[in-house]
């Protein structure tokens, strides 16, 4: 896009988001509903463009994780209308109440939530990313500029076009989305501090990475998934091996699949025959230490192996002789994303969800629910694995900020001070009710 019609049409966002972020939850929920049926109403045009993308991407070479995730078919846009459904179904997160205070009789304080504002978003070639990207921003009233991989810019391209359509006769518009496609974009978007209050990228680790040093604007993401399961002395083994297996291979090139698996040296001698065994069917290449190759034939493990997001049909296995040399190695290994115990021991599983410092942290289930459709966020733009602002999957909540508002009657800050100061009273009151914001809504 050129430098001058990008500065154009940010201006036209920075003003469409003032309308948007003040909008009734009706309408963003009614042109949500309609966007949905406009993807399904769409979708000849759409799995054509997609189409085209996959042909090119095979002849370009892309492996098969790209392809996985660039793949959008009828499966993929009926989960992405369920999940555009299921936002519209929230809460209004615009103006909820965190915090109401009486600083004194009659002088009310409020925190209340609101919009970050303009988020860009930087992500791999998903075109179902996209759709949960513009749901979630437009659900919590935030501006979105969109720049996806190359390798799906006709679908991209069409999903937008599709949406833009559905906008039409909304009083909210299109103006508050930018798709961008060059790679010269990406550039222009980091340089953009006083435009965009958010970046969120998705991609490799070195990508991540190259972001975060190439920018001003505050970057919320996830760099790599390199997602373990320990497999206690005290698990139910049959349940393990499901759980370990649905973890590796329900979807490989995601970022929540299982890459590192733990075993208590009491259960391998039982556990890892089997494992192997149900790895083979299923595709699986194991990597393993010398003490797991005692019990099985796999390929070696090397220590970068368990640093390793393999985005593919391969799993490091490791024999640990602890619940502590497990933590131990998710500590010194793992990536803070999605981390998993499988134990019968309620003592060892709440030691497991209390010691280890991840975003997501699981007992005795699959680290693919590891997702915001599943948790119940209707979507998410990515997994935050920081500590700052959101942690896990990032749904509705993490896009919002807050404000304090407040209603006096004439208070001056005079008659708090000095020797014959009135007192505050700092009283807390409830959270419920409609807030300040709201009162004069229509």
């Amino acid at each position: 896009m050129e430098y001058g019609t990008l500065v154009e049409d940010i201006a036209r966002l920075r003003k469409s988001f003032r309308t948007l972020s003040t909008s009734s939850a009706a309408i963003r929920n009614a042109l949500l509903l309609r966007i949905a049926q406009g993807l399904e109403n769409d979708k000849a045009t759409l799995f054509e463009a997609n189409q085209a993308d996959m042909r090119a991407a095979q002849e370009a070479g892309e492996k098969t994780p790209l392809l996985k995730r660039l793949k959008f078919d009828e499966d993929k846009l009926a989960g992405v209308c369920e999940g555009i459904r299921q936002v519209s179904r929230l809460a209004d997160p615009i103006n909820a109440v965190t915090q109401r205070r009486l600083l004194d009789n009659g002088f009310l304080l409020e925190q209340v939530t609101f919009p970050i504002g303009v988020i860009g978003m930087i992500f791999e070639a998903r075109p179902d990313a996209l759709v949960q990207i513009v749901s979630l921003c437009l659900k919590s009233g935030n501006g979105i500029i969109l720049k996806g991989g190359k390798e799906a810019v006709l679908t991209n391209r069409a999903l937008v076009a599709s949406i833009r359509t559905s906008c039409e006769g909304s009083p909210l518009g299109s103006d508050w989305l930018i798709l961008l496609e060059s790679h010269d974009d990406v550039n222009a978007m980091l340089a953009m501090d006083k435009d965009i209050d958010l970046l969120i990228p998705r991609g490799t680790n070195a990508f991540v990475r190259y972001v975060m040093d190439h920018t001003k604007i505050p970057v919320l993401g996830h760099a790599d998934g390199i997602c373990a399961m320990y497999i206690d002395k005290s698990a139910d083994l049959d349940m393990a091996l499901k759980c370990a297996v649905d973890s590796k291979i329900q979807y490989p090139a995601a970022c929540n699949a299982l890459e590192t698996l733990l075993v208590h040296a009491d259960v391998a001698q039982a556990l890892l025959p089997k494992l192997a065994q149900a790895m083979a069917e299923n595709g699986v290449v194991l990597k393993g230490d010398e003490r797991v190759r005692g019990y099985i034939d796999c390929e070696v493990a090397t220590e970068d192996d368990f640093h390793t997001e393999f985005l593919s049909l391969t799993l490091a296995v490791k024999i640990v002789d602890s619940y502590g040399a497990a933590v131990d190695h998710i500590a010194a290994h793992g990536s803070h994303h999605t981390d998993c115990v499988i134990t019968e021991d309620v003592h060892t599983a709440q030691r497991f969800l209390r010691d280890v410092d991840s975003a997501d942290v699981f007992w005795n289930c699959s680290t693919r629910f590891s997702d915001g459709f599943r948790f119940g966020l209707g979507a998410e733009v990515g997994i935050s694995t920081g500590k700052i602002h959101a942690r896990g999957p990032v749904g509705l909540a993490g896009l919002m900020s807050s404000k304090w508002l407040l209603r006096g009657h004439g208070e001056t800050v005079a008659e708090y001070s000095g020797p014959h100061a009135k007192k505050y009273l700092h009283e807390e009151l409830s959270t419920g009710g409609v807030s300040l914001a709201g009162v004069f809504e229509e």
